[in-house]
């Protein structure tokens, strides 16, 4: 369980980045390219994420 939620946190920073980049321009040819709306889409898949690979990673008590 816990390496999914490391790669599923992985996959969200991943797509978040690709999203701030259409976002903001960088990646051009899509519908997303200059839209502000996958800027912040990003951003928050970004932010779910981090959590996500930081729960996957924390060490459990024994």
């Amino acid at each position: 369980m816990r390496t999914i939620m490391v790669i599923l946190g992985f996959v969200l920073v991943v797509v978040g980045i690709v999203w701030v980049l259409q976002g903001i321009g960088t990646l051009k040819g899509s519908f997303m390219t200059n839209q502000a709306l996958w800027t912040w889409m990003g951003v928050l898949a970004i932010l779910l994420g981090i959590p996500v690979i930081l729960q996957g990673l924390r060490r459990t008590r024994s």
